[in-house]
C-alpha cells in the first residue's frame, strides 16, 4: 500500500512538472530545484522525487548529472505566440471522425421499473442457459492443441451449419464461402457502409428507418436519400438513382409492413438497372404470428442483394453475433475488411452456437421463443383493446417484436410530455417521430413503438394501463 501511494505521488509530480515545462514557467536550460528541496516542498520523500526526477529524465524532460542539480533539456521551449499546450486538445480528425460527431447520440434512460416498453429488449428467462452451457461445455473440450487467429469470415463450421439452418428456415441458397461472421447487425451495416458507398454517394433508406443503419452510411459519407413507407413497405414508384438501398422487407422498422411482391420486383429491377446494392436487414424475420415467416428479398436475386442476419431477436443482442450472406464476388472483400476491422469474431461462442445449430436445439429454441412473443403480443394487444380500444392505431402487429401505436386525436407536440409523464409513472414509451428524416416528413398524431419481448403479462397490463390513464390526461 505504501509504494502505491509512493507511486502515485511521484506521478503527480511527473504530471506537475511537465506541465510547468510546457506553460513556460521552466525553460530549457533552468535547474529544477533539489530532489531535497522539492521533497520538503511537496512533503514527500526523497526517494520519490528521485523516483520521478529519473523517470523525466529517461523521457528526455531533464538532464540529470551526477552532484548536479536537474535541468530542463532544450527543444522544449513554447514558440512565440504559442499557446500553451493543453492536456485535453483536439486531436486533428479525419473526416469519417467529425461526421461520426456530427450526429445525434442516442438518449440512454434507466429501465422503467413498472414496464419498459424499449425495442430491441428480450427476456433474461427465455435464454436456453442449459443448451447453451451443453453446447459451450463442448465447444470448450474440442479445444485445439494450438490457439491462433482464425478465419476472417468466421468458424468453418458455423458456416456450414448456417448455410443449412438458412435454407431450411429461410429459403436462403448460398455457399458457406458466401457467409461473413460479424460482431452483430451493426457491424454488418458499418462494413456494407465502408465497401459500398465512396463519400458523396446517394443511399436509400426507408423514411421512418432504423437511425443507426442511417447513421453508419451517413458516416461512411453517403448522402441519404428518404424515401417514404406505406401498408406495402418501400415507396419503389418514387426511387431516385442511387448506389445502395437500405430495407427492412420482411418487418419494416419501425412500422411492421412487409413490401409486397410487385414492389419487391420493382426494388430489383431498380438496383439491376443502376447497378445499384441492396442491402437486406432481416432483423426479426423469425417472427410471423399468423403464418410461415415472409422469404428474404435475397432468395429472389442473390447478387444484388446483401443479406443480414442477427441472433439478437433470437438469442441475446448481448451476444454480439450476426452475420452476412453476400453474393461470390464480394466475399473476398468482406473477408479482408473483417481481417482488418477485429481479425474475426470471438471463436468460442462461434463454436457454441455451430454445436447448438448441429444439435437441433437453436430450432427448438426458436419455436419456443416464437410461441411465448406470440403470448405477449396477444396480451399486448389485448390490453390495448380493452384500455384503450377506438381511441389507438394499432399498426405493424402481424410480425416481429413490437407494434406501433398511433394516439388518436393526440397532435405529435404532446410527445414529450406523455413520455416524461409515463416515465415518472414507471413507464418507459419511445416515440415513432424520432425516426422520421427530415424532420418535416414526421407525422402530425402522437405515435409509440411499444416492444413487448422482455415483459411479462403482468407488466403489459400494467403498463397499458398507466398509459391509458395518462392519455386520458393528455385528450
Amino acid at each position: 500500500m505504501v509504494q502505491l501511494q509512493q507511486d502515485g505521488v511521484a506521478r503527480r509530480i511527473i504530471v506537475a512538472i511537465k506541465e510547468q515545462i510546457h506553460g513556460g514557467a521552466y525553460r530549457p536550460g533552468d535547474r529544477l530545484p533539489s530532489t531535497r528541496a522539492f521533497a520538503a516542498e511537496w512533503g514527500a520523500s526523497r526517494t520519490t522525487v528521485m523516483a520521478a526526477y529519473g523517470q523525466l529524465n529517461a523521457e528526455g524532460y531533464l538532464i540529470i548529472r551526477h552532484g548536479a542539480r536537474a535541468i530542463v533539456a532544450a527543444g522544449l521551449e513554447r514558440a512565440s505566440g504559442e499557446a500553451p499546450v493543453a492536456s485535453a486538445s483536439p486531436l486533428n480528425l479525419s473526416a469519417f471522425a467529425r461526421r461520426l460527431l456530427a450526429l445525434p447520440s442516442p438518449t440512454q434512460h434507466q429501465p422503467a421499473k413498472i414496464a419498459d416498453f424499449r425495442y430491441g429488449d428480450l427476456s433474461g428467462a427465455d435464454f436456453p442457459v442449459l443448451a447453451w452451457r451443453r453446447a459451450s461445455n463442448k465447444a470448450i473440450l474440442r479445444r485445439a492443441a494450438r490457439l491462433r487467429y482464425g478465419d476472417p469470415q468466421g468458424s468453418s463450421v458455423l458456416r456450414n451449419a448456417l448455410q443449412a439452418y438458412l435454407w431450411r428456415a429461410r429459403g436462403i441458397s448460398c455457399a458457406p464461402d458466401q457467409i461473413v461472421i460479424v460482431n452483430g447487425s451493426q457491424q454488418g451495416l458499418d462494413l456494407c457502409a465502408r465497401l459500398l458507398l465512396d463519400p458523396g454517394d446517394r443511399f436509400v433508406i426507408e423514411n421512418p428507418g432504423y437511425v443507426l443503419a442511417r447513421h453508419a452510411f451517413l458516416a461512411a459519407g453517403g448522402v441519404a436519400v428518404p424515401v417514404a413507407v406505406d401498408g406495402d413497405g418501400l415507396r419503389t414508384d418514387t426511387l431516385l438513382p442511387a448506389r445502395l438501398a437500405y430495407v427492412t422487407p420482411s418487418h419494416q422498422f419501425p412500422l411492421g409492413g412487409v413490401l409486397s411482391a410487385t414492389r419487391r420486383r420493382s426494388l430489383l429491377a431498380w438496383a439491376r438497372a443502376g447497378g445499384a446494392c441492396i442491402v437486406e436487414d432481416d432483423y426479426d424475420g423469425e417472427y410471423r404470428h399468423d403464418i410461415a415467416p415472409i422469404p428474404p428479398l435475397q432468395t429472389l436475386d442473390a447478387e444484388s442483394v446483401v443479406y443480414v442476419g442477427t441472433l439478437s431477436k433470437t438469442l441475446s443482442p448481448t451476444l454480439r453475433l450476426g452475420y452476412l450472406v453476400v453474393s461470390a464476388g464480394l466475399s473476398r472483400a468482406f473477408r479482408e475488411a473483417k481481417r482488418l476491422t477485429d481479425r474475426h469474431a470471438p471463436m468460442l461462442e462461434q463454436d457454441t452456437l455451430a454445436e447448438l445449430l448441429a444439435s437441433g436445439g437453436y430450432e427448438r429454441h426458436v419455436r419456443g421463443i416464437r410461441r411465448r412473443n406470440a403470448e405477449r403480443r396477444q396480451v399486448l394487444l389485448q390490453a390495448l383493446a380493452d384500455r384503450l380500444g377506438p381511441k389507438v392505431v394499432v399498426e405493424g402487429a402481424e410480425t416481429g417484436l413490437h407494434v406501433v401505436v398511433w394516439m388518436k386525436g393526440i397532435a405529435a407536440e404532446h410527445e414529450e410530455a406523455i413520455i416524461a409523464a409515463a416515465r415518472a409513472a414507471g413507464v418507459g414509451l419511445y416515440p415513432v417521430s424520432t425516426l422520421y428524416d427530415p424532420a418535416d416528413s414526421r407525422p402530425h398524431e402522437a405515435g409509440f413503438i411499444l416492444g413487448y419481448a422482455a415483459l411479462d403479462a403482468e407488466a403489459l397490463r400494467r403498463g397499458v394501463a398507466v398509459l391509458a390513464t395518462i392519455l386520458g390526461e393528455h385528450r
